[in-house]
């Protein structure tokens, strides 16, 4: 769709392409001047004026004066005065079906994130219909109907290898294979909006990287580590999907192989695997919460399956960072916390894998507060919502 908007030249077209630029301006940028926006876009102000006007009329755009609470001014005087978005105007929801749980993140207009909210649930006795319906059951309840009254897109992720057009090829951890994710995502929505699924570590990058400019540059390869262990990869500030929408799944690396017997790096270090030898020297429910209490406590036996998994990490993101030349590591998810107590072995480990010609990545943790994999498909629509594909644009030209 963007490349007929790109080669048509008519004034509808322009003006489309214009309000778009006009909406990423003040998205990237936040509050600017007429002035300064007419400049940005390379137009004169009377040009600019229209294109404000119209985004105006569509609760988009407002003067920076008209958001204040008390219905003042933002500033002193009416000199100064600034463009903003309405961030309120529009919402974007994400939602993730894990193997253990169902998310939900709602953004606005400015990409805020506005909620998120999470429950357990059993997502591999589902089926890939029953999980659906109850993610957007879930969704229902944990959203106010106004969000869905002015949602502009749904994006849905899970743990599976989802090509471009939304078919699931496989999802091994939730027992799905051969099924069209996309149409049951369409068929279940309660609203028209667009909607698009996602492997949830590539929503995970993709959102990680979104509002941080230090993620855009470069190369971040982002890992979800839950019940499995998933990689996405950021080239550039874009999602770097492979050519089946699996690049980054370094959680499929073998670690060893003995006969036909193979084990792969998330058979190594994934939660059940390290819950599973946790279980046999917990003194209490094996839990993550009680192994990162007893590392924390120099619990002998639980600090050698620490130890254990920070070495597989390590030499797992070593052979990575040997072909995708990563500048930074993000880690996500809840076993992510286990990173920390072992930062030190991690790093000591990566410097004795790997060779001195390969410069070390940075590794970060992705901190709490929803920036997970919901929240990155929520991210997801909205930047489809800002550019040329939005569906806003695409029901203007059938209605006229």
């Amino acid at each position: 769709m963007e490349a007929a908007f790109l080669t048509a030249s008519s004034p509808r077209r322009i003006r489309q392409r214009n309000e778009v630029a006009a909406l990423q301006a003040l998205y990237q940028s936040g509050p600017m001047s007429r002035a300064d926006l007419a400049r940005a876009l390379r137009l004169n102000r009377s040009s600019a004026g229209h294109i404000i006007a119209a985004l105006a009329a569509d609760g988009l755009v407002r003067e920076t004066d008209e958001a204040t609470p008390e219905g003042g001014y933002a500033r002193a005087g009416r000199p100064g005065v600034e463009l903003e978005l309405v961030a309120e105007a529009r919402s974007f929801l994400g939602i993730e079906i894990g193997v253990e749980h169902i998310s939900v993140a709602e953004i606005d207009l400015s990409a805020r994130l506005v909620r998120t909210e999470g429950r357990p649930f059993a997502g591999a006795g589902a089926g890939m219909k029953g999980a659906v319906a109850s993610a957007f059951a879930f969704a229902r309840q944990a959203v106010p109907k106004k969000s869905f009254d002015r949602c502009e897109g749904i994006g849905l992720c899970a743990p599976a290898h989802i090509d471009s057009a939304g078919y699931v090829r496989a999802a091994p951890l939730l027992g799905w294979r051969g099924v069209r994710l996309s149409d049951a995502v369409r068929s279940a929505s309660p609203v028209s909006a667009a909607t698009l699924v996602e492997n949830d570590a590539n929503a995970f990058a993709f959102g990680a990287a979104y509002r941080r400019s230090a993620l855009r540059s470069g190369v971040t390869l982002c890992l979800v580590m839950e019940s499995g262990l998933g990689g996405g990869v950021i080239l550039e500030g874009k999602l770097f999907r492979g050519a089946h929408g699996v690049a980054g799944e370094i959680g499929h690396l073998i670690m060893s192989s003995e006969g036909e017997s193979h084990r792969s790096l998330e058979q190594a270090i994934g939660l059940g695997a390290v819950l599973d030898r946790y279980a046999r020297v917990a003194t209490r429910a094996p839990t993550l919460a009680s192994l990162l209490a007893d590392v924390t406590d120099g619990h002998s036996p639980a600090v050698a399956i620490a130890e254990d998994w920070a070495r597989s990490l390590a030499f797992g993101l070593s052979q990575t960072c040997r072909i995708v030349d990563a500048d930074r590591i993000v880690l996500g998810g809840s076993l992510a916390a286990l990173y920390r107590p072992m930062e030190r072995r991690v790093m000591d480990a990566m410097r004795g894998f790997q060779d001195v010609s390969f410069p070390l990545p940075e590794i970060l943790v992705e901190p709490d507060g929803g920036t997970g994999p919901a929240f990155g498909a929520a991210c997801l629509m909205h930047q489809r919502y800002l550019s040329l594909q939005s569906q806003r644009l695409s029901d203007a030209e059938e209605e006229s």
